[in-house]
This record gives structure tokens, C-alpha cells and sequence, in this order.
């Protein structure tokens, strides 16, 4: 415990005398730096926990938390099935879905396009798509999936795939798909027809923007009865999708639904699916922690300079107090006070401006792309265009204690030099 008399002493020693503004420099830059390293870290872990989190909430928002299908992913009588999986307590809606990778083409453009037919009833249960469906402009018409009719042929498109192939709502575009073959044991088509590819004109009713590249660009919806009589499917699906209570308790489900089950069926869930995208993600979090930890660590160790020369500048006062009677573990204590006080002031100004650029990022960065007309955050790289920062405070926490003790653990040197310096040494020449 620090005596009051080392305290006292070291509070003083944080100025140093007016003639050697030097040594105030260093401490103010020490200070400085260790301010803007946390200022820095706070800052890029709020958005990497933004990212994570955006990503997270838009990404398991469309997809399924459990998918069941058969092992050729046509599921026959699928009404019977889902009822199946509802009886488990964990499962609060289930709808069956018909997923095919079509073309979709406007004029003179093709996209390549994972196609959804869905019932709008059902699906409504199921991930978050009816929250990103967008309202027409010039209304005040809130629309859903409902907008698609069985036998009106309507599609909704992503944003991103709605501008590439350059259609609007109410227009038409062309969907491209070959008929599934069938073929006798010597390989000959059972029906030649099969050979012709499927086209049929869509109307565009709506449009949805999840603010996810994956899924504005190359994800459409039209009605799975459409879907049944395009891909002659008859009253087959892909397979039928379960939302869950607890996304987390997903293998759990999968384990039940799957001992409820007779017969080959393929049951699969987001962690199986996904989860190496979000482990990747925490492993960049947490490495980038490290890495911006070691900024942090630069500047602390900038104290040992300073307090060095402040050793230096003060070797005839210590000289004097030692001969007072203030023991070496005094002195270290005068300097480690002197040390700790710099690096609780640095630590303070950064953990408050940190959480100030923090909470204000998205409109930092959006005044930065106005000014220099670049947009920073790519689609096309990043998979999303716009990201807001989420502060963590367990994170502001644990670069505030790890920022203050390795700016202490940098004061342990020069405070051990100082308690060494020998009285009689250092007032020979005063």
C-alpha cells in the first residue's frame, strides 16, 4: 500500500520544474499516447462488435434455424411432416419451401439467381424477410410476402439483384430454368419436352433490402405453388424450414426431431451450416485485439523514457530523501505513483473519447465518405453496406484495466533505478 508520504511527493513529481519543459513534453506524450490507444481499440472492437452483430441478426434473420429434407432433397407429404415437427416445444413455426438455382434475365441481362418458393401464411413464422421488404415509393403501404398469389406469377427481388437486371416494381422479367430429366435404365429421355428449357415471365411486386450482399444480390421469392407447377413437383417440396425459440439450442433440436423421425430424412441446422463463418469472426475479433493491444503497449512503455528522465532530473531530491530516512521501497513508490497518476489520466481521457467516436462512428464515417466521395464500406467486399458500432462495455473494461497495468508494469523499472541511487554519489558535486 502506498504511504502517504510517497504519494504526496509523486503527485508533485508529475510537474516538472518550470525550466525543463522537456520532460512535460514526454509526459504529455506519454499521456497522449496511451489515450489514443485506447481510443483506437475501443473504436475497432465496437465496430468489429457491430459487424458481428449485424451480420449475425440479418444473416441467421434468413436463414433457416433447422431444415428438414429427404435424402434427394424432395420431400414428399410434407403437411404430415410438419406437423411432426411441431409437436417439439422448442419449435415455434415450420414451413415447407421449394429452393431452385434459376437465371433470371431482363433485356439483354442474366443473373444467375437462387430462387424461393415459399407460402406467404407460413413463412410469415419463419426468419425476418417480411421486416425487409421495402414500402413502394410515393405509399404508405406496408408490404409482406403476401403480395405473392398462387397462380398470379409474381416474384419479389433483392434490391441489389432488382438494379442489376434494371427492373422496377409492376415491370416483367424472364425466368430460365431446364426441366429436371428423367431418364429408362439405358439413359434415353423418358420425354423429350424435358430437354425444353422453362421460361416464364414474372411480374416484380416488391423488393427487400437485408443490407446483405449474399442475399440482395442473388435471392428471389415467388409463391411455392408457382414454384410446384413450374418444376412439375406436383405437391413435393425441397424440404421444410423450422424456426426455434433459442437459436443455440439448435443441435438439440436436430437431435430430437431426428429420433422422432422414420424414414431417410436429412436434418440439418445454421450451426452446421455457418458455423465456421462465426467462429472466424470472434478468432478476428480476438486477434485484433491483441494486435491493437500492443499500441497500447508502445505507449505505456514510452513511461519508462519518461520516468527515467525524470529519475535523472531528480537524482540530488532523492539523494536528499533517502538521507532523511525514506527507504528504497518509498522511492519506488514515489515513482510508481508518478508513473500510475500519467496513466490513469491517459486511461481516462481515452475510455471517454474512445465511447464518444465510438457512438458517433456511422456518422464519422458517413461525413469522411462525403468529403472525399469514396464509399468505404464495399458491398462486394464486406457483404454489408452499412455497419453501426455496439460498445461492449466488458470490452471498455478490459482495455481499461489492460491499458492501466501495463502502464504500471512500465513504471516498475525506473522506480527500481531510482531507489538505487546512492546519496553520497549523487550530491558529490551539488
Amino acid at each position: 500500500m502506498f504511504q502517504p508520504l510517497s504519494a504526496f511527493i509523486g503527485f508533485r513529481y508529475t510537474k516538472a520544474k518550470k525550466d525543463n519543459h522537456f520532460i512535460s513534453f514526454i509526459s504529455l506524450a506519454s499521456v497522449i499516447g496511451i489515450a489514443l490507444g485506447i481510443i483506437v481499440l475501443i473504436t475497432v472492437l465496437s465496430i468489429m462488435n457491430g459487424y458481428v452483430k449485424g451480420i449475425q441478426d440479418r444473416h441467421l434473420g434468413m436463414l433457416s434455424h433447422v431444415t428438414v429434407s429427404d435424402s434427394d432433397w424432395v420431400l414428399p407429404q410434407w403437411e404430415n411432416r410438419r406437423n411432426q415437427i411441431l409437436e417439439n416445444t422448442q419449435v415455434t413455426g415450420a414451413a415447407p419451401f421449394i429452393e431452385k438455382q434459376v437465371m433470371l434475365k431482363e433485356a439483354d441481362t442474366v443473373q444467375a439467381t437462387l430462387l424461393e418458393g415459399v407460402l406467404p401464411d407460413l413463412e410469415k413464422d419463419i426468419g425476418t424477410i417480411n421486416r425487409y421488404i421495402q414500402t413502394p415509393e410515393g405509399t404508405t403501404e406496408t408490404v409482406s410476402l403476401n403480395v405473392l398469389k398462387s397462380g398470379e406469377y409474381k416474384i419479389i427481388l433483392g434490391e441489389t439483384l432488382a438494379k442489376t437486371l434494371d427492373v422496377s416494381i409492376g415491370e416483367t422479367i424472364t425466368l430460365l430454368s431446364p426441366k429436371q430429366q428423367s431418364f429408362t435404365n439405358d439413359g434415353e429421355s423418358q420425354n423429350p419436352d424435358d430437354l425444353i428449357p422453362i421460361l416464364k415471365d414474372f411480374e416484380v411486386a416488391a423488393t427487400f433490402k437485408v443490407d446483405l450482399n449474399i442475399y440482395d444480390k442473388s435471392v428471389a421469392y415467388i409463391h411455392m405453388d408457382d414454384a410446384a407447377e413450374l418444376f412439375g413437383m406436383d405437391k413435393e417440396v425441397t424440404g421444410i424450414r423450422a424456426q426455434i425459440s433459442d437459436i443455440f439450442m439448435a443441435n438439440q433440436v436436430t437431435k430430437e426431431i431426428a429420433e422422432n423421425s422414420t424414414g431417410d430424412y436429412v436434418i440439418t441446422n445454421w450451426t452446421t451450416q455457418h458455423s465456421t463463418f462465426f467462429k472466424a469472426l470472434q478468432l478476428q475479433k480476438t486477434m485484433l485485439f491483441l494486435v491493437l493491444l500492443l499500441i497500447i503497449g508502445v505507449a505505456a512503455f514510452n513511461l519508462v523514457s519518461t520516468l527515467i528522465m525524470v529519475v535523472t532530473d531528480k537524482e540530488s531530491d532523492i539523494a536528499i530523501l533517502r538521507t532523511l530516512g525514506m527507504s528504497p521501497a518509498q522511492v519506488m513508490r514515489v515513482f510508481i505513483v508518478q508513473g500510475g497518476l500519467l496513466a490513469l489520466i491517459g486511461t481516462v481521457i481515452g475510455v471517454l473519447l474512445g465511447v464518444l467516436v465510438a457512438s458517433n462512428v456511422s456518422a464519422i464515417v458517413q461525413g469522411i465518405e462525403h468529403l472525399i466521395n469514396v464509399q468505404l464500406l464495399n458491398a462486394e467486399i464486406h457483404g454489408i453496406t452499412h455497419i453501426d458500432a455496439k460498445i461492449e462495455w466488458g470490452d471498455v473494461i478490459l482495455i481499461s484495466i489492460s491499458a492501466f497495468l501495463l502502464s504500471i508494469l512500465a513504471t516498475i523499472f525506473p522506480a527500481w533505478k531510482a531507489s538505487k541511487v546512492q546519496p553520497a554519489e549523487a550530491l558529490r558535486y551539488e
